[in-house]
């Protein structure tokens, strides 16, 4: 084989979000902390994201997470979230995606009936609590990074829907939270393509109105993601995250919740202790809880847990051909939807 380039990939879910994890041939990523690292692939050097991500390698579904030393001296092991947008810097579903891999694998010891596994994230400390037994990892409880509010409540024009309120919050990367009556429709797997197409739209919109930079990371900027949320008739919140370039997060998102619990924190419907159901598009659920109050720069913040299974379904490899005319990786308006003609 004439390979330049190959990755081995161990495959992961998490209550149905694909999470894979590059566990060898990762290079060396440039950067003296995780968000500076995740800054060179977003701003210099985007080209193993792209191999990653991107067809013909990869597909529209689910992440790549990156394992790369952690620059954090008490943490285990660092990673970064790959996706077909950019890379990101958090995310719920890919910790426990991770977490599983890491002891699933032997790359971390695995300890019964609990194992704790530090990660180092562009957006902070993870701290990932195992529960396991019979060499498996049965669930993953994360305690989150701080989650905080930047503004409830900000008013949208939008051409399709009239004005309607967003909630910007902080859960490890930027949201915009949209009760999802407001665009006329409900989470369910049959809405799933309005969904995204109203999503695709409203983060635009956002993004345009207000610009958002987190006050302690500055390589952490814009809103990421537009989670649509709605109350089941059993008191469980349910979710659907929307994701460039058009398609819904499978899981219950993880930082999406986070970002929720401080909203609910916020107006008083919520405190330390209280563990909410979060159900996803497909009715997978998280546990997502407020386990203490803290700041971030000055302004309330809660410091959030999310419980939820991940599981090994394969092991792989891909590889870059120097003669491949595709190595940069392209996108087709057929799966990825109409903003993968942005890609380029």
């Amino acid at each position: 084989m004439r390979w330049k380039r190959t990755i081995q990939l161990l495959d992961v879910h998490c209550e149905g979000e694909i999470g894979k994890v590059a566990i060898g041939g990762v290079p060396k990523i440039p950067g003296n902390s995780i968000a500076e690292q995740l800054n060179h692939i977003n701003t210099v050097d985007d080209s193993l994201r792209r191999f990653l991500c991107l067809e013909p390698r990869s597909g529209s579904i689910g992440s790549v997470n990156l394992l790369v030393p952690a620059k954090r001296p008490e943490a285990d092991f660092g990673f970064i979230i790959l996706q077909a947008d950019q890379a990101h810097a958090m995310s719920g579903s890919n910790s426990i995606c991770v977490t599983t891999a890491l002891l699933e694998s032997g790359m971390v010891e695995m300890k019964e009936p609990e194992t704790v596994v530090m990660l180092d994230t562009a957006a902070g400390l993870v701290k990932a609590t195992a529960t396991c037994r019979d060499g498996r990892c049965e669930r993953v409880t994360l305690t989150m990074v701080p989650s905080f509010v930047e503004a409830l409540d900000v008013e949208i024009d939008t051409p399709q829907w009239g004005r309607i309120k967003v909630d910007l919050c902080f859960g490890g990367i930027f949201y915009a939270l949209v009760d999802v009556g407001q665009i006329g429709t409900t989470i369910e797997k049959a809405n799933a393509r309005t969904l995204v197409e109203a999503g695709m739209v409203l983060k635009d919109l956002v993004n345009k109105a207000v610009p958002l930079v987190h006050p302690e990371i500055p390589e952490i900027r814009g809103v990421a993601y537009v989670m649509f949320r709605d109350r089941e008739p059993d008191g469980a919140v349910r979710t659907c995250t929307t994701m460039w370039p058009g398609r819904a997060d499978r899981s219950p998102c993880g930082t999406g919740s986070s970002a929720n619990l401080a909203t609910l924190h916020a107006r008083g419907l919520a405190k330390v202790g209280d563990v909410f159901t979060s159900r996803s598009i497909i009715g997978s659920e998280f546990q997502a809880g407020i386990e203490r109050v803290t700041e971030v720069a000055g302004r309330p913040a809660i410091v959030p847990t999310i419980s939820g299974r991940g599981w090994t379904f394969g092991l792989h490899q891909v590889s870059l051909d120097p003669f491949d005319p595709l190595a940069d990786g392209f996108a087709m308006t057929d799966t990825w939807g109409p903003q993968a003609g942005e890609i380029r």
